[in-house]
C-alpha cells in the first residue's frame, strides 16, 4: 500500500452554521458542496474538511468525541504570526500564542465546537534534531505584535 495523502478530516459539530462561519468566513476555506441539511464539505486545494451535525451535542470539555487536533500549514513563520493576530482580531479563542518549535513556528486556536486547530510553518528540512531558539515561554504570554507597517492589509468583502 502506498498512501499519497489525507483525503479528508471529518468533524462533528453542534451548530453547522457556526462551524461554517468559522471555517469559511474566518479561515477562508471554500464551500465544496452540501449533502442535505447536516453535512458540509469544505475545500483547500485538494484537501477536504467535512462538517457533520452531531446527533448529540458535545461540549468543549467533552474531548472524548473530538479529534485531538488538526493543523493548517502556512508558508512562513511571519504568516503564522500574522494569522494569530488576524484570528485574535476576529475574536477566535487563542489557546497558545505562536512559538518556535523544532519543525517551525505554531499556535493553536479553538473552533466554535471546541476542536483544537493548529496553524504552523514547516522548516524546509522538517523537524530539527538540534534546534536552537525554541520558545519556552508560557503559553499564556501575549501574542507578538506587528508594527503598523508590518501589519498585513486585509480586504473585507
Amino acid at each position: 500500500m502506498k498512501l499519497t495523502g489525507i483525503n479528508q478530516i471529518t468533524l462533528r459539530v453542534n451548530d453547522l452554521a457556526d462551524a461554517e462561519a468559522f471555517y469559511i468566513n474566518i479561515l477562508g476555506l471554500g464551500l465544496d458542496h452540501r449533502v442535505g441539511a447536516n453535512i458540509t464539505y469544505l475545500r483547500i486545494n485538494s484537501d477536504m474538511l467535512v462538517l457533520v451535525k452531531a446527533e448529540t451535542a458535545g461540549t468543549r470539555e467533552a474531548r472524548d468525541i473530538r479529534v485531538d487536533h488538526f493543523g493548517f500549514r502556512l508558508p512562513s513563520d511571519r504568516d503564522v504570526d500574522e494569522a494569530a493576530a488576524y484570528l485574535d482580531d476576529c475574536g477566535v479563542h487563542i489557546v497558545t500564542r505562536p512559538s518556535n518549535r523544532r519543525e517551525g513556528r505554531a499556535f493553536f486556536v479553538m473552533d466554535p465546537d471546541g476542536n483544537l486547530v493548529e496553524f504552523y510553518s514547516m522548516q524546509d528540512g522538517g523537524i530539527q534534531k538540534e534546534a536552537t531558539g525554541l520558545d519556552t515561554a508560557s503559553p499564556d504570554a501575549t501574542l507578538p505584535s506587528l508594527s503598523k507597517e508590518e501589519k498585513p492589509r486585509r480586504s473585507r468583502k
